[in-house]
Parts: C-alpha cells; sequence; structure tokens
C-alpha cells in the first residue's frame, strides 16, 4: 500500500532538538504497517488462505488490512477493554473480531489455541514481522544522510519496532555502513514495566510482574515472549529502560497536542520517556525517537 519512508521531524522538546519518525502516518496509523506488509506478503506467497491473530489493537488493525488487500481472511483477538475505534477499523477491514474477557495474556492464549488449525500471523511471535519493522533503522539510516543516530528511544511493550531497529542497524553495522549501532533505551509504563524492573534487577528475562491499568493500551505487556532478546539488545548497546507514570504520560499527550501531533496514549508514552531521557543526558548526542500510532485510535480513551 506504498508504506513506508515517513518523515523524520526535528522538534524542540525542552530545549533539546530531537527527531521524530513519523509513523503515525502509515495507512492503517501506526507503525504496525512495516512488519504487516512483510509477514502478510510472505503468507500470500504460501498461499495461505486465512490467518489469526491476537492483539491490543494496532497489529490486528495492519494484519487485518494487509489482509484485506490480499484476499486473506483473518481472526483477530483483542482483549474486551481495546479502544473502540481500534475495534470499529479492524471490522471496516472485513476481519472476524474475537473480543477476549480478561488480560491481554488471556488474550494471547485464545489465539494460540485457534493457532493449532490455523497459520498463526503474529506480531510479536513470527520473525517475518520483525524484518518488516527494520525498516524503521533503514530509513533513519537514509534520511540522516548514511549516518546512525547516537541513541534510539523508543517503546517497548512486545518490542517488534524496539528488535527490528536493532536488526536493522546491526546489518548496516555487519555491512559496513556504520561503525556503531545506537544506544537503546526503551519506555514502559510504570503501570506495566516487566522489562524495566529485569533491566534494574540484572536479570536476564523477565519474572512475573503486578500489572495494573495505563493509558498506554499498546505496551501493557506483562509477558513479553522475546524478553530475553530485549534485554541482551539493551546491554549490547550500553542502553537502559525508562519507566512513566500515567501522569508524565498525560503531560507529555497534551504537550504532544500543542505542537500538532494528535497521538495514542502509548505513543506519549515514548514522548515522556525521551523527555526523562533528555533531562538526564550528560553531552551532545543525536537522538531518534518515533510517534508510532495516532490518536484517533484511542480518542474515546482520552476524553
Amino acid at each position: 500500500m506504498n508504506e513506508g519512508f515517513t518523515p523524520l521531524e526535528g522538534i524542540d522538546l525542552n530545549g533539546n532538538c530531537v527527531l521524530l519518525k513519523i509513523d503515525y502516518l502509515f495507512p492503517t496509523g501506526s507503525y504496525k504497517d512495516r512488519g504487516a506488509t512483510v509477514l502478510i506478503s510472505k503468507m500470500k506467497e504460501w498461499g495461505v488462505q486465512k490467518v489469526v491473530e491476537d492483539s491490543s489493537g494496532n497489529a490486528g488493525s495492519a494484519i487485518a488490512a494487509y489482509c484485506a488487500k490480499t484476499g486473506i481472511e483473518c481472526d483477530i483477538y483483542v482483549p474486551q477493554y481495546t479502544s473502540p475505534g481500534k475495534l470499529v477499523q479492524i471490522q471496516a477491514y472485513g476481519a472476524t473480531l474475537k473480543r477476549v474477557k480478561g488480560s491481554r495474556e488471556r488474550t494471547a492464549e485464545k489465539a494460540m489455541e485457534a493457532a493449532s488449525k490455523i497459520p498463526y500471523a503474529s506480531h510479536c511471535w513470527n520473525p517475518f514481522f520483525l524484518h518488516g519493522t527494520k525498516t524503521f533503522a533503514f530509513e533513519v539510516w537514509e534520511q540522516m544522510d548514511w549516518r546512525a543516530p547516537d541513541t534510539l528511544v523508543l517503546p517497548i511493550g512486545h518490542g517488534t519496532l524496539f528488535l527490528g531497529a536493532y536488526m536493522g542497524f546491526k546489518e548496516l553495522k555487519e555491512a559496513g555502513r556504520i561503525k556503531r549501532i545506537p544506544k537503546l533505551v526503551g519506555v514502559q509504563s510504570a503501570s506495566c514495566a516487566p522489562l524495566y524492573q529485569a533491566f534494574k534487577k540484572g536479570w536476564k528475562e523477565t519474572k512475573q510482574i503486578e500489572k495494573r491499568e495505563t493509558i498506554a493500551e499498546g505496551i501493557a505487556i506483562a509477558e513479553p515472549v522475546r524478553g530475553k532478546q530485549i534485554l541482551e539488545a539493551i546491554r549490547d548497546t550500553d542502553g537502559e529502560i525508562l519507566a512513566v507514570t500515567e501522569n508524565e504520560i498525560g503531560v507529555a499527550l497534551k504537550e504532544m497536542g500543542r505542537k500538532g501531533h494528535f497521538i495514542e496514549p502509548t505513543s506519549a508514552a515514548t514522548i515522556a520517556g525521551l523527555k526523562k531521557y533528555l533531562g538526564k543526558k550528560r553531552h551532545k548526542e543525536t537522538v531518534v525517537s518515533t510517534l508510532t500510532g495516532m490518536g484517533l485510535k484511542s480518542a474515546g480513551k482520552m476524553l
């Protein structure tokens, strides 16, 4: 759907100039199209007729859209509490919506049960999705005149964009196109921060946490399936993970609106983390972050 090469916009945050990849301008309104276009293209190549996917909203919308484009049927499992706007969008593409009572993790379990008979177009399990999100790195590199930024500040739920960016820059380094992979800084909601906890305590993998409600539903993942890989990527780049509060997310949401960007709360969580990182950095560096999803998707939850 002619997706990709979203703008890289310079913006001032508290006196710091940073670059933001405006990924809410993708066809379905979120960066998840990066992974969906590659994954569903592969499914089409294999002759798959129907797929199943679970999502908190954006990945489901992306998979549904690209399935519609290719004529593949799909069932999308979502938590009952998913934003109404995302549910309407999924159904508009002709997907069969499966609402699940309970947690995001319960939703994944139900989709896994269905995947015993139907191919699983999972944005977190299927590796082809990550080979789509790595285009984030290639685009940033090209838009920065074939250079890599010093630091990337990105959201982490299941880590699909985070790991994709790591893979992309790692491939550029291995190809001799850049000298070093950018430092990776992940952002989680303090209400659901298993990776933040694991990083702070020096664990190699995440452990069970007490999950609380957060307005940043897109990163409210208590059991990230690639947690070990995410932690390894952060340590490999001398990075870190930051946690932001509901109040900090709300402030960032309003601030970005005043700058002309109507984003969803999950994107605002990233900006809140970016502001926190900028407040403590001690030397000049080129920092790139992103706006992952448009505000219309979660408008009902922001009133």
